[in-house]
């Protein structure tokens, strides 16, 4: 839930982002359409930080495109209400071989898709071999970052940066039952299983987004039609999607009365990106939202205060400093790198940025995800270190440039802005000349970052499902330009501890392989903190999760 989770947003060009507010937009809608005195609400209304990329979760891995496609397509598996353990989704039952490698899930029946078309084995078959053989702009990590992190590369390698495929086949055994083989085991398994980037799609579907391609002009990705506006894409969830209107930056869902599940107690959905937390705060104390993120840990008391309800959700995310090595060669230095580190005072961004509960990182994942080690080398607030680092490095008058986002929050990173000027003033305490580079969120610095084109970067990620290697897995299993290093002892470790089939194994490997990456030291993990999100008085919210995974059918609205 990238970025970003790290990789987060994938972007159009500025050009053809203005194209598609002309193809993409539908007509306008009032979005309190339902909401009378009388309380007959059928309309709820969510506040989110940011745009969402793409209408297909295939082709996304941010946070905020997922809360949007999340209710409308479903995975394999999902993970339980408000926590983190794996359940069923469209497979009632799946196991595994003693090998991790052949995966066998028995199917719900009378699933139907929003176009009508049955959920079978061959459903969920076409939707991994659409995948598997992508071809163009798609095989770019920009495009299919997911199944390339699960899946490994495709049936024929065109982009010369793409994995070796690790996907097999996928047979339908009946009609019930479909099973997955990979070439060997992963770490990425069955948790791969449940992500948003690989929910079942209508093989209809799949068939008209099949005459579309997307395309790319040096960095910047220009996505297919299909994906930009609905009409098209059509999954199996509570709510299916009706419009997206990106001149109001509004996605409208409706209730799917045919769901196979407990029906939304709401009809109408509606996510409306409002980019400031002042904004959200605001639209929801006017009564123009039902609900919104990322809430500031300023604003917590004063909402609860006034009596709309703030739950927080448990802590399961890491914020940290990149470097990027091939950008600056002074960044190669490890001496460089570890004076970067001892000049953040990550105690005071904890005290002053983050909501209660936040707690300053030793490594780059959570103290709730096992693997977490005690034994890594640790990078306290020293500047007088930092300072003595630097000259024995050769580089008192070191330079950078730092790239920080606007016009976004993020669960492990509130006010990017305010959290880049204290780390910048830090740096400078210790004669490190800063050169500032804001940039918008989407598409243009998650573009840059992820093609290693910042010196500096503020990223972070919440995990997508409850094992260590989805976190340091994710950066620093193989060469990533975001980091632009290659390290042989840190690829090593990532990748024993990612064949390792028996889970207290895997686990001190994973301890390992922290230490391992802590005593490289790729950036510098700052904080994990606990989200907390907001609703309405009149809201009976979802159950909110740690992965920031709510199910909105499970709002209603208090009578």
């Amino acid at each position: 839930m990238r970025i970003f989770k790290s990789r987060a947003t994938r972007a159009i060009t500025v050009a053809a982002a203005a194209a598609l507010i002309v193809t993409g937009c539908s007509s306008e809608r009032d979005t309190t359409e339902g909401k009378g005195k009388d309380g007959g609400n059928d309309t709820f209304v969510f506040g989110g930080a940011g745009d969402p990329g793409s209408l297909d979760p295939a082709l996304a891995s941010d946070g905020e495109t997922f809360r949007v496609t999340r209710q409308a397509f479903e995975a394999l598996l999902e993970h339980e209400p408000g926590g983190s353990k794996l359940v069923g989704g469209l497979a009632e039952k799946w196991d595994s071989n003693d090998e991790g490698t052949v995966w066998t899930f028995n199917l719900r029946k009378g699933v139907k898709f929003h176009d009508g078309e049955k959920l079978t084995a061959e459903a969920v078959c076409a939707n991994y071999d659409h995948w598997f053989n992508w071809t163009g702009t798609y095989q770019s990590a920009a495009v299919s970052y997911y199944w390339q992190t699960i899946m490994g590369g495709f049936a024929k390698n065109e982009d010369k940066d793409a994995p070796k495929a690790n996907y097999k086949s996928c047979t339908a055994k009946d009609e019930s039952t479909a099973v997955i083989e990979v070439k060997k085991p992963s770490a990425n398994l069955p948790g791969g299983f449940s992500l948003q980037a690989l929910a079942i799609h209508s093989p209809k579907a799949l068939k008209e987004y099949e005459k579309e391609e997307a395309s790319a002009k040096g960095d910047a990705i220009t996505y297919p039609k299909y994906s930009q506006q609905a009409g098209t894409v059509a999954g199996t969830g509570p709510y299916k999607i009706t419009k997206w209107n990106k001149g109001n930056k509004e996605v409208s869902l409706e209730r799917f009365d045919d769901y196979w599940g407990k029906k939304a107690g709401v009809k109408n959905l509606v996510f409306r990106t409002i980019d400031t937390e002042e904004g959200r705060r605001s639209a929801l104390q006017a009564g123009d939202i039902d609900g919104y993120d990322l809430v500031s840990p300023a604003d917590v008391k004063t909402l609860e205060k006034a009596g709309f309800q703030v739950p927080t959700r448990d802590v399961f995310n890491i914020f940290y400093l990149g470097f990027t090595q091939e950008k600056n060669k002074a960044l190669q230095n490890k001496d460089v790198r570890a004076a970067i580190a001892h000049a953040i005072d990550k105690d005071n961004l904890v005290k002053t940025q983050l909501p209660e509960g936040g707690v300053a990182a030793t490594q780059f994942i959570p103290d709730t995800v096992e693997g977490y080690s005690d034994k890594v080398e640790k990078y306290a607030y020293d500047p007088a270190k930092s300072k003595s680092l630097l000259k024995k490095a050769g580089e008192e008058k070191l330079k950078v440039e730092f790239c920080y986002p606007t016009e976004v929050s993020r669960p492990y990173m509130p006010s990017p802005g305010d959290l880049f000027e204290l780390m910048k003033a830090d740096l400078e305490k210790v004669g490190v000349t800063v050169t500032p580079k804001p940039m918008k969120w989407a598409p243009d610095y998650i573009d840059a970052t992820e093609a290693g084109g910042c010196e500096l970067h503020l990223l972070g990620w919440t995990g997508d499902f409850n094992d260590a290697y989805n976190f340091i897995g994710t950066w620093f299993a193989e060469y990533d330009k975001q980091w632009g290093f290659k390290d042989e002892k840190v690829f090593e470790a990532m990748e024993e501890a990612s064949a390792e089939v028996d889970h207290s194994k895997r686990v001190k490997l994973y301890e390992h392989a922290n230490e391992v990456v802590m005593d490289f030291l790729p950036g510098v993990p700052v904080s994990s903190s606990p989200p907390a999100i907001a609703f309405a008085k009149d809201v009976n919210p979802p159950l909110v999760s740690p992965l920031t995974q709510e199910n909105f059918s499970e709002v209603t609205f208090k009578k």
